[in-house]
């Protein structure tokens, strides 16, 4: 009889190191000699995090048109779909990062229909400490309004484990503050820090969701509405363009200069961002190669993930960015910053390739479960 796979899900709100921490536990079950599979998921297609993971070497589904909880046998195709081909003993799901309510509809249902296939690791959520301080009071600064900061309580709440992700932030007084506002409002989660950049706190983690149990309690209350408005005030776009140059051109200071641009347009609109990423692949490169840049508040500096050692004659940029703002703003502000920064490097060419932008959709599960 073979050995149930584990199902692991990862998640917690836009800009919270869901992506790098993903990256992190494959790499970490990889050299145990386990076999991994992940699944990321979006509101649309084009996942700057799908290309993160599979340029890392990982066999890597994507699951676009909604949150698992929507695309629930969406989801069980992808599974399945790893399963032939990568047989994997570890599924590593990291869902959108504006999605709750992800055990009574997703955790739950799988264990119910699928008990026989899969293990359900205890439910992680990760939490930026910047961004939660602002939440809770703790700190001023830029924030969302009240309906998207119930969508991020609200994760936090159905969690087994929260994660103060990005420990590395913030003094550790500024750190146990936090812990102990969290362990007061939250008091059924485990609390645990950790930092997936400098890779401290992970692998009590992982270890955590390789061998406890999912919690069995009653699904935490949702209003749906108030949810559904909440995810409604987040723009969503997803871009892809091509760059062309007769002459080499710095990539990395090419996405520098991109991402200072659309910043500076959104704060003067007083636009606060929740996650902006992109990554460039050069047409020259070897497979795999990427630059990566990340931002996760309006008031905070871009930052390179991976750079591109050599300068490049063109490629492929994808662009995701995620504001509590009107969706066509922030197409505008991409398409702008785009010609804006394009125009700065001599020789150099962008075409939008494809794009998507707009508010997700009201959140409609197909399954909804109590506890067993």
């Amino acid at each position: 009889m073979p050995t149930k796979a584990r199902y692991i899900m990862i998640g917690g709100f836009l800009g919270a190191g869901k992506t790098t921490t993903v990256g992190r536990l494959a790499k970490y079950l990889t050299d145990q000699g386990l076999r991994v599979g992940l699944i990321t998921n979006d509101q649309a297609g084009g996942l700057v995090d799908t290309k993160l993971l599979r340029g890392q070497g990982y066999a890597t589904e994507e699951i676009a048109g909604g949150c698992f909880c929507c695309r629930f046998n969406t989801l069980v195709e992808a599974a399945n779909k790893l399963s032939d081909q990568a047989k994997p003993d570890v599924f590593i799901a990291e869902p959108v990062g504006s999605c709750t309510d992800l055990v009574a509809t997703v955790t739950y249902p799988l264990r119910r229909m699928y008990g026989d296939a899969f293990t359900v690791a205890p439910l992680s959520v990760l939490v930026d400490p910047v961004r939660a301080r602002r939440v809770f009071g703790l700190d001023a600064g830029g924030s969302f309004s009240s309906k998207v900061a119930y969508i991020f309580k609200k994760q936090l709440e159905e969690a087994d484990i929260i994660v103060i992700s990005k420990s590395d932030i913030i003094g550790e007084e500024a750190r146990e503050e936090l812990r102990a506002v969290l362990q007061k409002e939250f008091p059924v989660a485990r609390i645990v820090t950790a930092s997936p950049r400098e890779e401290t706190g992970l692998v009590e983690l992982f270890s955590q969701l390789m061998t406890d149990e999912q919690a069995r309690r009653n699904p935490m209350a949702v209003d749906y509405e108030v949810y559904a408005d909440g995810e409604a005030l987040l723009g969503w776009l997803n871009a892809t363009v091509t760059l062309k140059a007769a002459e080499e051109f710095e990539a990395n200071e090419f996405l520098r200069a991109l991402a200072a641009n659309v910043q500076e347009r959104l704060q003067k609109a007083g636009t606060e961002i929740a996650h902006f990423k992109m990554t460039y692949s050069p047409d020259d490169g070897i497979a795999g190669e990427l630059a990566s840049i990340n931002l996760v508040r309006s008031d905070y500096i871009p930052e390179l993930g991976m750079e591109l050692d050599e300068p490049s004659e063109g490629g492929q940029l994808i662009v995701n960015l995620r504001a509590e703002a009107d969706p066509a703003a922030l197409m505008e502000a991409v398409k702008t910053g785009l010609g804006d920064t394009t125009a700065t490097f001599p020789t150099l060419t962008a075409t939008l390739e494809h794009e998507e932008h707009f508010r997700p959709g009201k959140p409609e599960p197909t399954h909804r479960d109590g506890a067993e």
